[in-house]
């Protein structure tokens, strides 16, 4: 797998404009990270200390509850991502982030987080991006409470068919609150 810190600053640049200068900070405080698919990148408990990029893969946000797995949401690349609560407000996160594909990240640390907010366009694009991911965070809630399973796997099937070709029936399945029995009959009703 090829890595590039390239790659991070186009996504940024998607939000805001970063300058050479700019860049050159931000791409000095990037480490690379190889992960394989069953990693797990933070656990429940830990207290996250990272900013990652996912330049390369596919990731699983989930908790558990009565000893199952209950997936909330999953990350595609390219993508910028945390354990917000956790990074924010330095408590043991209560999520786990497991790795579905192996994996290209880059992560920035903290404190170099933290001296990297100095800068405005940096911190305008970490603002842009957690807007951005309380507006999904919102959408999820939404059709949690608005829509059947059935309805919620149509937008998904309608909006990202690449995300479906990607994700396993359990994780999905739970990521739905549904079985993946009842999956299978949501599934054969729509083929």
């Amino acid at each position: 797998m090829m890595m590039s810190k390239n790659a991070f600053r186009d996504f940024i640049h998607q939000y805001e404009k970063l300058t050479d200068a700019e860049w050159e900070m931000v791409a000095n405080r990037l480490h690379p990270l190889h992960l394989k698919k069953g990693d797990i990148l933070l656990k429940e408990g830990q207290i996250c200390n990272h900013i990652w990029f996912l330049e390369q893969g596919f990731l699983r946000f989930f908790i558990w509850k009565d000893g199952e797995a209950i997936s909330k949401f999953f990350t595609l690349a390219p993508y910028t991502f945390t354990s917000q609560r956790s990074f924010n407000l330095r408590q043991p996160t209560k999520e786990n982030i497991e790795v579905l594909e192996d994996s290209i990240i880059w992560e920035i640390g903290f404190d170099d987080n933290q001296k990297l907010m100095q800068i405005p366009s940096y911190n305008t694009f970490v603002r842009k991006l957690i807007q951005e991911v309380q507006h999904f965070t919102e959408q999820i809630m939404e059709s949690l409470q608005n829509k059947t399973a059935e309805e919620r796997y149509r937008v998904i099937l309608e909006k990202n068919p690449k995300f479906m070709q990607r994700v396993s029936l359990k994780h999905l399945a739970s990521f739905l609150g549904i079985t993946p029995q009842s999956l299978s009959r949501i599934r054969k009703n729509i083929h």
